[in-house]
């Protein structure tokens, strides 16, 4: 009898074990993904002075070797000064320099891969007047 007790109460504890992992495996893998949190300037905004930089925060940590972020105008040339990287005191923030800029429409294309391995690219908008 006491060896019987003492398998289920092993078993019981094995179940609760199991459980917890798959529950803190689930719970990292969800956010593990790297969606955008915002960005500086604003997906689709107006805005009137030339930005000295643009800003892609996340919201989990990316790969600082796997990122990548242009910045193109309407001819789809680009713009930016090609100094593209994770930022070095934030493994969630994604920048590129620019120049000044003239007034136009200008595309901004980004490509990251989350810590889990996962790839994520975008692209948004934002209007110099």
């Amino acid at each position: 009898m006491r060896a019987r007790a003492r398998w289920r109460r092993v078993l019981a504890r094995g179940a609760v074990l199991i459980g917890a992992g798959a529950l803190l495996l689930s719970a990292g893998g969800a956010g593990a993904h790297a969606f955008v949190a915002r960005s500086e300037p604003r997906t689709g905004a107006t805005i009137v002075e030339s930005p000295a930089q643009v800003r892609i925060w996340f919201d989990g940590p990316i790969e600082r070797l796997y990122a990548v972020i242009a910045v193109l105008d309407r001819d789809k040339r680009r713009v930016d000064k090609g100094d593209g990287r994770v930022s070095p005191s934030d493994d969630r923030l994604l920048e590129v320099g620019l120049p000044p800029l003239p007034p136009g429409r200008y595309r901004v294309s980004w490509s990251v891969v989350a810590r889990d391995g996962h790839t994520r690219e975008g692209d948004f908008s934002f209007l110099l007047k």
